[in-house]
């Protein structure tokens, strides 16, 4: 997507990586050693939104520098908390904001096409594409789409931008950007009105392939409300911002499949 209005800023080399994690002790030092090697990147900052585990020690080993929420407040302030620490060591010159999810471990150094954009001036934000995710048997992760229609015509109907992923949490902003978003939307639906909110101001966003993995999201109970809740965030983020596709989007009871007696 582009605009003719975008006013991106200065051309700057500098990337600071924000990682939003809770309970990710056992994934987050391998992300952290990943996003050591992007070159471009010399700062990351881990937000632990309220983990229960050891997160923050874990992180602090590897090399972050780590800010705490006492309590979980969910994605987008954390995003919020790591982009104001990343402000605190800038000063006159301000960093390019790389966000990245917690479990990409090894992968999350595939992650750096998502720079080349950005830091080139020829993109405000950038939104890394995954390759299809699998589970540890070898089977297809994910649900049956619900939720990636309803974001994507969402953002349709906003912008008249219909994005591959809309809800891939990998991207890559500048200053001038984020800022632009600023509230961010809570929950679940702050991809989905990132890009709405960027791309009505005239902000560009690219999507960039990007081979990263991250823990696939199974289809048990956990999985299924793991998803209803996202479907309700992503519909209030629309709702939001009147961005509701014509048909409404797929009602919450199709995100569950009923079980069928012989």
């Amino acid at each position: 997507m582009s605009g003719a209005d975008s006013s991106p800023e200065p051309f700057e080399r500098a990337v600071a990586c924000v990682i939003p994690a809770k309970d990710e002790a056992a994934r987050i030092a391998a992300t952290v050693d990943a996003v050591h090697k992007i070159i471009g990147v010399d700062l990351v900052v881990v937000v632990d939104d309220g983990s229960s585990d050891g997160t923050a020690e874990v992180a602090a080993r590897a090399g972050a520098v780590v800010v705490r929420h006492d309590r979980n407040q969910g994605k987008a302030a954390a995003m919020e908390t790591g982009a104001a620490a990343v402000a605190e060591r800038d000063g006159a010159r301000p960093r390019h904001l790389l966000f990245l999810d917690a479990d990409l471990t090894d992968s999350a150094s595939a992650a750096a096409p998502l720079l080349e954009a950005v830091q080139a001036g020829a993109a405000d934000m950038t939104i890394g594409t995954l390759p299809a995710q699998v589970r540890a048997d070898g089977s297809k992760a994910g649900g049956h789409g619900f939720v990636v229609k309803l974001a994507r015509a969402g953002i349709k109907e906003a912008t008249g931008w219909e994005p591959e992923q809309p809800l891939s949490g990998q991207r890559c902003l500048t200053r001038v950007a984020f800022e632009a978003a600023v509230p961010l939307a809570s929950g679940f639906g702050v991809e989905t009105a990132l890009s709405i909110d960027l791309g009505r101001k005239g902000f560009r966003i690219l999507e960039v392939p990007i081979d990263v993995r991250h823990r696939a999201t199974g289809t048990d109970l956990r999985g299924q409300l793991h998803r209803g809740k996202q479907y309700l965030h992503v519909r209030r983020a629309l709702a939001a911002r009147s961005a509701l596709p014509a048909d409404g989007g797929p009602s919450l009871r199709s995100l569950f499949p009923r079980k069928t007696t012989p």
